[in-house]
C-alpha cells in the first residue's frame, strides 16, 4: 500500500530566533574547496590538484545543544525523578514503543498567547475531531507559534499545556506528546509575568513537572501541524541516541497509508 510522509522537524538553523540567546545553535560550514588538504594528508605524495576538480569533502562543525531543533525530551528533562520517585530515565532510555503510534493532531491554534490549556479544551477537541485517546497515541499540539518559528516574536508565541491537561493526557495513557511551539508550557516571559504578579511557583514549567507523577516525552519545535488532520496518521520520532542524555534530536514524520 502506497504511504505518503510529512516532514513534522525544522531544519537546524544558525542565525534564526529559534531559541534563547544562551542556547542559540552554531553552525561551521567546511566546503569543499576548504578541506582537499585533509583528504590529502592521509595519502602520501597526494596533492590537492590531483583530486577531482580539487575538492575535498563537506563537513559542519556543529556546537549544539540537545534541546536545539526539534528534538525529544525524556523524563529527565523534567526532573531526576518520575512516577513518584522512581529514577527520570534519559534519552538513550526511551522506550521505543512510544516513538512510533498513532498520531493525534489538537488545533489550539485560536487560543492566545500564554493560555493555560485545560482537560475541557481536550475533550473539547477530541469531539470535534471524533477521536477517543488510545494508550500510547501522540499527541501533537498545533499552537499559533508554529506559524512564527524563526521571527523574532517566535519564543513568546503560543499557548501551554498546564499540569492539568498534561495529567489528563497520561492518565490515559499516552507517553509521548509534542508541540511546534518552543516549550510544552507557556511562554517563560508569560509565565514570568504571572510569577511576578502571584508568587506561586508551582505554574513554573507545570506541564512538564507532571512527568514527577507519570514520567513522559514530548517533542518541541514541531513544524507543518497545520498541514495534518485530527487523527488517521502514524508519527515516526525515534530520538539520536546520546547517552544519560535529558533530550536527542528527532526528525518527527507523520505517516499517512493511502
Amino acid at each position: 500500500m502506497p504511504r505518503r510522509f510529512l516532514d513534522l522537524s525544522v531544519a537546524l538553523e544558525a542565525d534564526i530566533q529559534s531559541d534563547p540567546e544562551m542556547m542559540l545553535p552554531q553552525i561551521e560550514y567546511l566546503g569543499h574547496d576548504q578541506t582537499a588538504g585533509q583528504v590529502a594528508s592521509f595519502f602520501d605524495g597526494l596533492q590537492k590538484d590531483e583530486l577531482p576538480g580539487g575538492e575535498g569533502w563537506a563537513i559542519e562543525r556543529l556546537q549544539i545543544a540537545t534541546h536545539n531543533g526539534t528534538h525529544l525530551d525524556a523524563p529527565y528533562h523534567h526532573h531526576s525523578t518520575m512516577n513518584n520517585g522512581e529514577r527520570a530515565i534519559t534519552i538513550d532510555e526511551v522506550p521505543l514503543e512510544w516513538c512510533f503510534s498513532a498520531g493525534v493532531k489538537l488545533d489550539f491554534r485560536h487560543f492566545s498567547d500564554g493560555y493555560i490549556v485545560q482537560p475541557e479544551d481536550i475533550e473539547a477537541e477530541l469531539k470535534r475531531i471524533d477521536h477517543d485517546l488510545q494508550p500510547l497515541d501522540i499527541v501533537l499540539v498545533n499552537t499559533s507559534a508554529g506559524a512564527r518559528y524563526g521571527q523574532p516574536d517566535y519564543l513568546g508565541r503560543g499557548c501551554g499545556m498546564g499540569r492539568d491537561a498534561t495529567m489528563y493526557l497520561l492518565e490515559r495513557g499516552v507517553r509521548l506528546t509534542g508541540t511546534d511551539a518552543w516549550s510544552w508550557d507557556a511562554p517563560f516571559n508569560i509565565t514570568a509575568e504571572r510569577y511576578a504578579r502571584d508568587k506561586d511557583p508551582k505554574i513554573i514549567w507545570e506541564g512538564h513537572r507532571a512527568s514527577m507523577e507519570i514520567g513522559y516525552c514530548h517533542i518541541e519545535k514541531l513544524a507543518q501541524l497545520d498541514q495534518l488532520p485530527g487523527n488517521g496518521f502514524l508519527v515516526s520520532c525515534f530520538p539520536f541516541k546520546i547517552k544519560a542524555a535529558s533530550a536527542g534530536f528527532t526528525r518527527a514524520v507523520a505517516i499517512f497509508e493511502d
